[in-house]
Parts: C-alpha cells; sequence; structure tokens
C-alpha cells in the first residue's frame, strides 16, 4: 500500500513543497529512503524506527521505500522524519489517513517519539499562506514561529502519539498570537549609550553614521571603548518595520540562530564574528548554500573588531554586499541572492601594540610595522568605509563624572527625523520603499555622482573651505565624494537645506585616514 504526505524543504531563505510518498510492500524488511536526501535525512531510518516502536505502533516487516519528490533536488535536514513516520503508519492501515493531505506536516523525532523543533519554519509558513492548503502540524516550540503569518493554521504537537491522535481526532483549534503586542513586547534593549562615559566626538560620529546610513571606522588604543560604543549602535537605529522584522527573522530561523522565545526578532542585528572567520561562514555559502554573518546582520550591525587580523579574503568578499545591499552565491546547478543590507562599523588598534599617539603610553612600534599594519586593510574596503574616528584613551574625571551622559532614545529621535527627511528627498527621485529587494537609494551614503551633485550643492563659503581641506590636509580625491554625504547628513541633523561651512568642517575631521 502507498501513502502520500504533504512537507516542504528550503533552498537558500526560500522554501518548496516536497512530496514524501511510502511505500510498503512484499519483500525482504528493509527501508530505503530516494529522492537525492542527505545524510541526516537517510539516518532517518532508524530515528523513525525507533519513535513508532516506542510510540506504541507496529514496525513493518515488509519493505519500504520512500520517495521525497521532486526527486532531482537535493534534499537536507532531518525535518521530514515526522512526515515519514505518518506515512508508513498510514501504509500499514495504522492510523485514519483521509484527513492527512489537508496538512503539511514538519518534525524531527527522538527516539522515543518526542517531537524535536526544526529551523527554517517562518518561510515554510510563508509559502504555505499562498497555496490552497494553510494547515501545518510542528513541533509545539515552532508554533510562535509559525503562527506570526496571518492566514496559516498552526496546529502543534509534542510527539508523535499526539500527531495520530489529532489526526484521528482533529478537534484541536489553531494556534494563534497577538502579534502587534508580541512585537512591542519584545522590542527593547538591555544596554543604553547613557552607559558610555566620555568619548563624545566618537558618539556624535556614530549619530552622524546612523543617520545616514555610513560605514563607520573607529581607531583607538585597548580600552578606549570602541567595542562598547559599537555594540550599542543598534539602540540609536530606526525601529523595525513590521516587514522588516519578518524578513531578518526569516534569515535566523533558516540557519537556526532564531533563540528568541517569542519566535520573532523585533531588534536590530548585531553580529561580531571573530577574526578568525571563513571567507564562507562571512558572506553565505556551502554545498548547499545557506547565509552568512552579513546576511544575519540585515537591518542591523556587523561588527568586525580587530579588522587587521581578518583573513584578507575575508575581507574583500564584503566589497559586493557592501555596495549593492545583497550577496550572490553561485553554484554549478543553484544560483541563491541573500539580503545583506547592514551598517559595517569596523574597530582596530592604530598601530600592532595599541598605543600610537598615547600620551601615557610609549609605542615602540617602527614606522615599517605601522604602514604593515594598517596594510593589511585593501585600499578598495576603505573607500567602503564613509567615517574615520579617531578615540582617545578615556579620562579619569570622565569615568567618575556623575552626570549620566546622553540616552539612546534622545539620539534615536535625532536620526529618525533626518532619516524622514532622506526618505521625503529620495522618494522625489521615483525610488522604491525600503526592503533590501531593490537598488533604491533610501540613505545619503548610497547616493552616486547625480545625486551628489543635485543635493550637495555649496555656498562660496563652503567651497573655499573644502578646497583648502583637500590641498592643505592632503585628501584625496575619493575622499571629496565622502566629504559632501557625510555633510549632507550632518545638515540633515542640523535641519538645515544647505549645506554650509561648519558642516564640512565636522565631515572633515570624520576622514582621519586620509590624512596619513
Amino acid at each position: 500500500m502507498t501513502a502520500k504526505v504533504l512537507s516542504f524543504g528550503l533552498q537558500g531563505i526560500e522554501a518548496y513543497p516536497i512530496e514524501i510518498e511510502v511505500d510498503v510492500s512484499w519483500g525482504l524488511p528493509a527501508i530505503n529512503v530516494v529522492g537525492l536526501p542527505d545524510s541526516a535525512i537517510r539516518e532517518s531510518r532508524e530515528r523513525v524506527k525507533s519513535a513508532i516502536k516506542n510510540s506504541g505502533f507496529n514496525w513493518p516487516t515488509e519493505r519500504i521505500t520512500v520517495s521525497l519528490a521532486p526527486s532531482g533536488v537535493k534534499k537536507e535536514g532531518a525535518c521530514f522524519d515526522l512526515g515519514i513516520a505518518l506515512g508508513i503508519l498510514y501504509a500499514t492501515e495504522q492510523i485514519n489517513g483521509l484527513k492527512l493531505n489537508d496538512y503539511f506536516i514538519l518534525g524531527e523525532l527522538s527516539l522515543d517519539g518526542i517531537l524535536r523543533p526544526g529551523r527554517g519554519v517562518l518561510p515554510i509558513a510563508m509559502e504555505i499562506a499562498k497555496c490552497g492548503r494553510r494547515n501545518i502540524i510542528i513541533p509545539w516550540e515552532n508554533a510562535k514561529e509559525a503562527a506570526i503569518v496571518s492566514g496559516v493554521n498552526v496546529f502543534p504537537v509534542k510527539t508523535l502519539r499526539e500527531t495520530v491522535e489529532f489526526l484521528n481526532n482533529p478537534q484541536m483549534p489553531p494556534f494563534k498570537i497577538d502579534l502587534g503586542n508580541l512585537f512591542q513586547e519584545s522590542n527593547h534593549y538591555n544596554i543604553d549609550f547613557s552607559e558610555v562615559k566620555g568619548q563624545y566626538l566618537a558618539k556624535r560620529a556614530i549619530e552622524v553614521a546612523v543617520a545616514g546610513g555610513h560605514n563607520i571606522a573607529m581607531i583607538g588604543p585597548p580600552g578606549s571603548g570602541k567595542t562598547m560604543l559599537a555594540k550599542r549602535i543598534p539602540t540609536i537605529m530606526p525601529e523595525l518595520t513590521l516587514e522588516e522584522a519578518l524578513e531578518v527573522t526569516k534569515i535566523h530561523s533558516v540557519t537556526g540562530n532564531l533563540t528568541n522565545q517569542n519566535g520573532i526578532i523585533s531588534t536590530r542585528p548585531f553580529r561580531a564574528p571573530h577574526h578568525s572567520i571563513s571567507s564562507v561562514a562571512l558572506v553565505g555559502g556551502g554545498p548547499l548554500p545557506i547565509p552568512g554573518e552579513i546576511s544575519l546582520a540585515h537591518q542591523g550591525v556587523l561588527f568586525l573588531d580587530e579588522l587587521p587580523e581578518f583573513q584578507r579574503a575575508s575581507l574583500e568578499a564584503l566589497r559586493q554586499p557592501l555596495e549593492d545591499g545583497k550577496i550572490n552565491i553561485c553554484r554549478i546547478k543553484k544560483s541563491l541572492t541573500f539580503p545583506a543590507s547592514f551598517i559595517l562599523v569596523v574597530a582596530f588598534n592604530p598601530c600592532p601594540c595599541g598605543y600610537l599617539g598615547d600620551p601615557r603610553k610609549a609605542c615602540h612600534c617602527n614606522t615599517t610595522k605601522i604602514d604593515n599594519y594598517i596594510g593589511k586593510i585593501s585600499g578598495p574596503l576603505l573607500d567602503r568605509i564613509d567615517i574615520h574616528i579617531e578615540l582617545p584613551r578615556v579620562k579619569y574625571k570622565e569615568l567618575v563624572e556623575i552626570k549620566e551622559a546622553e540616552a539612546s532614545v534622545a539620539i534615536k529621535a535625532r536620526i529618525e527625523k533626518a532619516r524622514s527627511v532622506q526618505r521625503e528627498r529620495f522618494s522625489a527621485e521615483g525610488r522604491s520603499a525600503y526592503g533590501g529587494k531593490n537598488k533604491g537609494i533610501f540613505y545619503n551614503a548610497q547616493m552616486n555622482g547625480k545625486l551628489i551633485k543635485k543635493y550637495c550643492a555649496l555656498g562660496n563659503e563652503a567651497k573655499d573651505l573644502l578646497r583648502l581641506a583637500l590641498t592643505e590636509l592632503g585628501l584625496s580625491a575619493r575622499a571629496y565624494d565622502k566629504i559632501l554625504k557625510i555633510a549632507r547628513t550632518i545638515a540633515d541633523l542640523a535641519g538645515s537645506e544647505t549645506i554650509l561651512a561648519e558642516h564640512i568642517s565636522e565631515a572633515v575631521q570624520y576622514r582621519s585616514l586620509d590624512r596619513r
């Protein structure tokens, strides 16, 4: 006898339907799984067998063939265990399977029949919402994640036995959540900019960077607060919209990084990979490509501490995503695109020992060592970092200062006001709404030469100051456009329609690496 069970698989961050076909016929007792399964699926034979026995059902003594269709697509993961088990039970007439094809089935089985949570449930639920059948049976731990999608009837179960009882008598109501309240309850941070002592110039540079979507580099000695500042950048970024939160949650769900018990990520991601990370882990890839750290940082911050210590190949792989806001992973049979729109924040010491320019501790590095250290960072990558800021050692009187520094909420209010100006400005250019799926211009940092000419016009005083900076300070030609973009953001924060000399003066301060 044969049985058919409906399920879903994953390719990158997209889901596609799968039919699990089970045939039980006369022959030597064995179970074969076909349809390009990976090792996790092939090993499901033993998991399913033990789960069926330990749940009080009979394991057939005939030959069992399991086919995963479409057969030409590589399948991976253990989420087909429950579907295979139900197909075997239906084919051997141990359950009533009349309602079986009304549901999509997902879940990994333990040896005692308990269901384990899987990854990628959110993108699967999004695809189910587009189907005629909108019912899904999943492990209990994945219920909130799937219920986020409206129009999908979610039926969470804990064991194989419970699943069978539900199919025999489907009286359980669908699992529901109040998405609005859930989104608001989890939308908070445990850290704040008010906790950072001193470093007022760095805080201002970060405010400008977030307001205009500029990438930023922080150079300073050990203990100057580079990491502390970087971790608090998400707290001053505008709140995620529900659409953006679903996009971020989808990526984290596929990679198995969704640790939020509410089933949705409602705060800006902050990713800080170690400098030993490989280029594949950073940008994504693998035999069956999955998103990397740059996609996990989508709509948030990617922080690279000790930048010169990263592998050259890993850093060079960032160039295309920083330009396009996405990463294209090409394989022989498949080409996948993952979103990767983030603010890049990098930090490193001014020299190998870290104390170049420190008034209290002498630097023991010679010029050659310093040049080799900074030279590990390629020019094309630095060209994509608009703001460079040098952090001095924090003074004692700033550390013991009783007065609390400015809170994140106050900084965020100014940033949101500046961003609204930019949205209005670039919407006039006929661009599409923010979402990371197109090539629209949303921030000042993304302006091309035509838009810079249109929106960064300077008065005579500002022109004279910029000309002086380029000639006297030895700034490069490529710094010219960067300074104009930064000055445009500073003007937006100040509520000024025109770029003034004071805005140019501040923007020039944020190009310290060009003066080296």
